[in-house]
């Protein structure tokens, strides 16, 4: 899959998850309870989560792969370079 399509499917996922929240502000007050536990353990963690993954996503796949050991000879790329 390209990177490209996979940014495209996280800033949609941000997207659709962010309608939930604006029902939960916007919303009359009596209707808050029932909004109250999907909103909070899992729009808005799937939200921070998803935005994260924009903002700092190539930090942590940059860390990913040095700690991935190489197929071929069983070293970290860490390793190879230092040997």
């Amino acid at each position: 899959m390209k990177e490209a399509t996979k940014r495209s499917i996280v800033r949609w996922i941000h997207i659709v998850l962010a309608i939930p929240i604006l029902g939960y502000i916007y919303s009359p007050f009596e209707q808050i309870p029932n909004y109250a536990p999907a909103t909070r353990f899992v729009f808005v963690p799937v939200l921070a989560l998803s935005g994260l993954w924009m903002w700092k996503g190539h930090v942590l796949r940059r860390l990913i792969s040095k700690r991935l050991p190489n197929k071929t000879t069983g070293m970290n790329t860490r390793q190879e370079l230092e040997v």
